[in-house]
């Protein structure tokens, strides 16, 4: 008898690199494997502009590294459950390879997937995933999941995470005749969104590393200092691992390499708490909050999108988001905290706005968190409002943050630019006035909160 062969499909999703990818060094201990993608309606369909381009052309740096290695690609369009099956019987597989995924959809469409391959006697076979320690693995003493951070980054800490791994060498690779060209999304002018792919993230982080690194302890709610990582991106779509990260911040005893430590252990955290309460990616964390009283988001919300609230600090950072796709990780929680305790609009309103304006995906949870982040049961503790130009004075002190994003302040004195109406000519012309008095929402914020604890 001759030597029996074996195929498998390497199924990426948010993992789009060849370097630690431990499912991706499983699937080639196959004798011939098929790096596919699918392009899912039901992800691609109401995403953004800024998504749709950075996955696009994070996609294309993936398919141009595989031909490095004479291979490609191979890009299907379509439901998953659909495709996978249909590229996996069309090159013999018995296996197809994945990172496992803990969204809400991707942990149901995954377990679709499964159930089908299994019908026609394929393997659905997960390795690791997108974080150093995947959802549920860390537990407190009795057994439950943590549901505040200290304690979790604590035992996330004990739990420690395994080193990262190397790319694939001598893989034999397959492709698919039938496939689909990746699509070309036209940015808005105005819009600049930084370089995709495996290359462009090590070369951001490494540079990072022996650079800011050191003070990001002090200067990461600096949104005027260039002071933060921008690798949020880069995780999101698994150009880099956290892994990866964690090993170059090992050794190093800065405060800023610490802090750096535990800002990816929060996000590990909030994984963690979207697994165990998935239906929190589009209901309230705390369910008492769907009660309290909201306004009419036509009132006020497309100012806030635009950044024509009359609040510097709010306006800057929107039109941040609105020219790059990101934005301040300091800044988000000032405008998530503004439109949700000024304006009065429900978070989602806001959540839906991150999404398609912003190029991270689908992190929802800083507009959520201006109203029910795992909050202390203390009435100024939960709702007492960010006031807008005390924050922009303290985090933006001479005020170049709001003069680079909002060029009708550019000429005003940095005394007045958190508050251009004490300017002795006033607000400049071309910038709005104030759209709500802020102590006066505070008030009314309060009010309400008030009436939901009763």
């Amino acid at each position: 008898m001759g030597e029996v062969t074996t195929t498998a499909v390497m199924w990426f999703r948010r993992d789009l690199r060849l370097a630690d990818n431990p499912a991706l060094l499983d699937a080639c201990e196959s004798d011939g494997v098929l790096p596919l993608f699918v392009l899912d309606p039901a992800l691609w369909g109401p995403a953004g502009v800024s998504r749709r381009w950075y996955l696009s052309a994070s996609l294309r740096a993936l398919d141009a590294s595989l031909r490095q290695r004479r291979s490609g690609l191979s890009v299907v369009r379509g439901n998953p459950v659909r495709q996978v099956l249909l590229a996996a019987k069309t090159v013999g597989a018995a296996r197809v390879h994945v990172a496992a995924d803990y969204g809400p959809y991707g942990h149901r469409r995954d377990r679709e997937v499964e159930q089908a391959l299994g019908d026609a006697g394929v393997e659905l076979v997960r390795t690791g995933s997108p974080y150093a320690v995947a959802p549920d693995r860390v537990r407190n003493g009795s057994g439950d999941a943590y549901k505040v951070y200290t304690p979790f980054s604590k035992g996330w800490m004990e739990h420690g995470w395994r080193d990262p791994v190397d790319a694939p060498t001598g893989a034999t690779w397959l492709a698919l005749d039938d496939t689909v060209d990746l699509p070309s999304p036209t940015l808005p002018d105005g819009l600049e969104l930084p370089e995709a792919g495996e290359a462009a993230a090590r070369r951001r982080w490494q540079a990072y590393v022996d650079g800011p690194l050191a003070d990001y302890d002090s200067d990461r709610d600096r949104p005027d200092l260039d002071a933060t990582s921008h690798m949020s991106v880069h995780l999101k779509w698994g150009e880099i691992h956290p892994r990866t990260m964690l090993a170059d911040l090992k050794g190093r005893t800065s405060k800023g390499a610490a802090t750096y430590r535990k800002e990816l252990a929060w996000r590990e955290f909030y994984a963690d708490v979207l697994f165990q309460r998935p239906e929190t990616a589009r209901e309230y964390l705390r369910p008492e909050f769907a009660k309290m009283e909201y306004d009419d988001p036509a009132d006020h919300l497309d100012a806030w999108k635009q950044g024509r609230t009359g609040f510097p600090i709010v306006d800057a950072g929107m039109r941040q988001l609105r020219a790059t796709g990101w934005m301040h990780n300091r800044v988000r929680m000032i405008v998530a905290s503004f439109l949700v305790k000024d304006l009065h609009v429900e978070w989602q309103h806001g959540a839906r706005h991150f999404i398609v304006a912003g190029r991270r995906g689908p992190r929802v949870q800083p507009a959520r968190l201006a109203v029910d982040r795992g909050v202390r049961h203390r009435r100024r503790a939960v709702l007492p409002g960010v006031q807008p130009d005390h924050a922009g004075a303290k985090f933006d002190p001479e005020g170049s943050y709001v003069k680079r994003w909002v060029p009708e302040l550019r000429d005003l004195d940095p005394r007045f630019v958190h508050e251009p109406s004490t300017a002795p000519d006033g607000v400049p012309e071309g910038y709005p006035e104030p759209i709500v008095d802020h102590k006066e929402e505070r008030t009314e914020a309060l009010a309400r909160y008030d009436r939901v604890r009763r």
